[in-house]
């Protein structure tokens, strides 16, 4: 008797690079998801070529729970959203919750998964660290699995040593597909592409102050908070970096990204949203995070309409808002 063959296992999404956002997460009144807001704001960033990296740190996900999480996703995919173009925040001290954050993106066909490793005790081991990476892959055990290692020390305090990565990748040759790179440490950010670029190994800046560098040097692109607010001045960047204007653009987006960074930056381009859509609901945040005060705030519009900056749908100024 003939059994018929087993289904072909779904294709791998292709690879991840340009310009993603850890996509901000605005809230209602009662403190709950905005999801019209969610979506309206996803949809905006994907029509300026930036891809979806929600649940990054400036998506206050560490505020979120895992059911939020997952529900946030589905309905960015029942609202038609590519998921190739998504790469979810899964990193949780949790392993569970990692496992279940990375399992459910894995299935909804996502681009990838970009994944903090555990962060709550400090001065772990490079084993322990291991054993966190190579136990999610394994319960995952799902071929289309795509992990982007989140390297950021100086909130997490835990970071992702060149002598990991190297393990990751012998172990585990094409599910550790790359990394977001947040140290704020060029030489750190150089070394990685030296080392494991040949290979396939996909570094994104965590900035785009470091966009034209990192794309000199062979990166895949930048992973950025201010992508948000500035998406189609990173993404012109990310498309012409070798173009002879690439520095003077590159200098005038690092002063936009020194404008917010002067701030807390969450609250800061929550504040942004705010007057540039003209929606105060985009100004809120969820506890422990606070909005900027009067003062900060009139400070942040009054930089950034000296600068002449517009956000995606309107001029952010002092005299407007």
């Amino acid at each position: 008797m003939t059994h018929p063959a087993a289904p072909p296992a779904p294709a791998p999404a292709p690879r991840l690079g340009g310009v993603l956002s850890p996509v901000l997460t605005p809230f209602e009144a009662d403190g709950t998801p905005s999801i019209a807001r969610f979506i309206e704001h996803c949809r905006t960033l994907l029509n300026h070529d930036v891809g979806l990296a929600v649940f990054g740190t400036n998506s206050e996900a560490a505020s979120l729970s895992v059911a939020e999480k997952r529900g946030l996703l589905d309905v960015l995919l029942d609202a038609g959203m590519p998921a190739a173009r998504m790469m979810p925040g899964v990193g949780a001290c949790a392993l569970g919750d990692t496992v279940e954050l990375t399992r459910h993106a894995v299935r909804a066909g996502c681009g990838g998964v970009l994944m903090l490793p555990p962060f709550y005790y400090k001065a772990v081991s490079e084993e322990g660290l291991f054993r966190v990476f190579a136990e999610v892959i394994e319960a995952v055990a799902d071929t289309r699995l795509r992990i982007y290692l989140y390297h950021i020390p100086p909130v997490a305090q835990v970071g992702i040593s060149l002598g990991l990565i190297e393990r990751l990748l012998k172990r585990f040759p094409g599910v550790v597909a790359g990394i977001k790179d947040s140290s704020g440490d060029w030489n750190n950010t150089a070394a990685m592409l030296r080392e494991f670029g040949a290979a396939g190994f996909d570094v994104f800046a965590g900035s785009e102050t470091a966009l034209v560098q990192t794309m000199r040097h062979g990166g895949a692109g930048v992973i950025s908070a201010t992508a948000n607010v500035n998406p189609a001045g990173i993404a012109a960047l990310c498309r012409q970096w070798d173009d002879p204007q690439a520095q003077a653009w590159q200098e005038e987006l690092n002063e936009v990204r020194a404008a917010f960074a002067g701030f807390p930056m969450i609250a800061a381009m929550k504040a942004a949203m705010s007057c540039g859509l003209r929606d105060p609901g985009w100004n809120r945040l969820r506890p422990p995070l606070v909005e900027l005060d009067a003062i900060d705030r009139e400070a942040l519009l009054r930089q950034l309409d000296a600068l002449g900056f517009a956000l995606y749908q309107g001029r952010v100024s002092t005299a407007l808002c």
